[in-house]
């Protein structure tokens, strides 16, 4: 991220005058910018322009990002103290929200892709089955594509979400693009959450697209949330000062989607297909989903393109190094996986670069065969539910080791991507403990954890 990946693409279609005046585009709610929270000119027309990009009934333009429009979202589809059936594999963001709206979570599991231990999609039988168990569920969320690409099929969700009278919320923070593959008529690609019938859909503009990092839109879809509650939320959560420069940036998106759609989604996907196939003749390197040999029962978005190195000994922490050292930076590491996010700004020289990078590794790399992906640092949540009480809401902190049969009151998230290995409710077990620990030790990042190495847990009655 950013899929701008730098000014080339605004320097290419004429905006390089912005990228001068940057500094006199940054100004506030004066005569004739109009005003984000009461739109009616410029900002009204850039709102409706993504409303007719997107097919959707109304756009917000947000500049918080997708983490505000969701917590908007569910605080607007959900009463404060009701539930909600969000997937497990959320963003840490709707997490957020129950906190801030009383919101008690009911968890639909994603499908487990066990040879990697990640979140696959989350299936309408799972949705089916949280609603039929809690019919007092106000509203479902979840994420698709997630953070590997791995799309949800939102259509049969939304069928089952619906038929029982409920609202259902998705976190296309990594999918903004989707829409605009399908509008070029590549039919291979997933459908985007708007064409499937979802009534809110949040979409991370910054992350696939051109617009700057923080910004993003919001698409209301339907009329099972009233726009003038989803209005509401919003303007509690968004900053009162809204960047003119965040919300100039995503004016330039739309532009550029509207007037050039076709031309830069037919590059980025050409592109993306000369690097699968140059990438299928490089020994001892695997793609998780590549177009070439689609893994059965996933469906994929191949702008994010997942690379397995781990059968030449290379980890994806390893490979992440690797790549840095050619001048390559990836997204994201996870076991044997490293995560290379494409962009819309992403061009042939830079996949090429990436095509020799591979090649080179793969030459001067060790034939020793790597750890089996079955590891003990895959942590418990991900085979199995853990056990779940009422969110607390009388708390204390602990040291991390002393958890094991404590329930969780604030989650702790690696991040990224972001997703929390345990949430609020859940009873913290001495194998989750011990791969937190060890993240920890490695050195990575893992929100919801102090310095003094203490977690947040429901305080104990004595």
């Amino acid at each position: 991220m950013p899929g701008h990946k730098g000014s080339a693409v605004y320097r290419r279609f004429g905006y390089g005058d912005f990228l001068k005046k940057m500094m006199d585009c940054d100004i506030t709610e004066i005569p004739g910018a109009d005003n984000l929270f009461q739109t009616e000119g410029i900002l009204k027309a850039a709102q409706e322009k993504y409303a007719r990009l997107y097919g959707v009934q109304r756009s917000y333009l947000l500049i918080n990002g997708t983490s505000c429009g969701v917590i908007a979202a569910v605080m607007a589809s959900v009463p404060k103290g009701k539930k909600l059936v969000m997937a497990r594999n959320s963003h840490k963001a709707i997490f957020n929200a129950l906190v801030l709206a009383d919101i008690q979570p009911v968890y639909a599991y994603p499908e487990i892709i066990s040879e990697y231990g990640i979140s696959g999609g989350i299936t309408a039988d799972e949705i089916e089955r949280c609603l039929d168990e809690n019919p007092d569920a106000e509203a479902v969320i979840l994420p698709s594509p997630n953070y590997y690409g791995i799309c949800s099929d939102i259509r049969a969700i939304a069928e089952v979400v619906h038929k029982k009278g409920k609202t259902l919320i998705v976190d296309q923070a990594h999918g903004a693009h989707l829409r605009f593959f399908r509008k070029a008529e590549f039919t291979d690609m997933p459908e985007s959450a708007e064409e499937q019938g979802a009534d809110i859909v949040v979409n991370s503009i910054h992350k696939t697209l051109a617009s700057f990092t923080q910004s993003a839109v919001l698409n209301l879809n339907s009329d099972r949330v009233d726009h003038y509650v989803l209005e509401d939320k919003l303007q509690m959560l968004e900053s009162t000062s809204p960047s003119y420069l965040l919300m100039g940036s995503l004016d330039i998106n739309a532009h550029l989607l509207e007037e050039h759609g076709k031309t830069l989604m037919t590059e980025w996907y050409e592109n993306l297909m000369y690097f699968y196939k140059e990438a299928d003749t490089i020994k001892g390197l695997r793609i998780i989903g590549s177009p070439l040999n689609t893994d059965a029962g996933i469906s994929m978005d191949i702008t994010k393109i997942n690379l397995d190195m781990s059968t030449a000994g290379i980890d994806g922490s390893r490979l992440e190094e690797l790549l840095m050292e050619r001048g390559i930076f990836a997204e994201l590491t996870t076991g044997p996986i490293l995560m290379c996010m494409t962009g819309i700004g992403n061009t042939l020289e830079d996949v090429k670069r990436l095509i020799e990078a591979l090649k080179d590794i793969s030459a001067c790399c060790s034939a020793a065969p790597a750890p089996s992906p079955e590891k003990s640092s895959v942590p418990a949540i991900l085979k199995e539910k853990l056990q779940l009480f009422p969110v607390p809401q009388d708390k204390e902190r602990i040291p991390l080791t002393k958890g094991a049969g404590r329930i969780c009151a604030s989650s702790i998230i690696p991040y990224p991507p972001g997703i929390p290995f345990i949430c609020p409710g859940e009873q913290l077990t001495d194998e989750v403990i011990s791969y937190i620990k060890q993240l920890r030790d490695a050195g990575e990042k893992v929100i919801g954890i102090n310095d003094r190495g203490e977690i947040t847990v429901a305080r104990q009655r004595t």
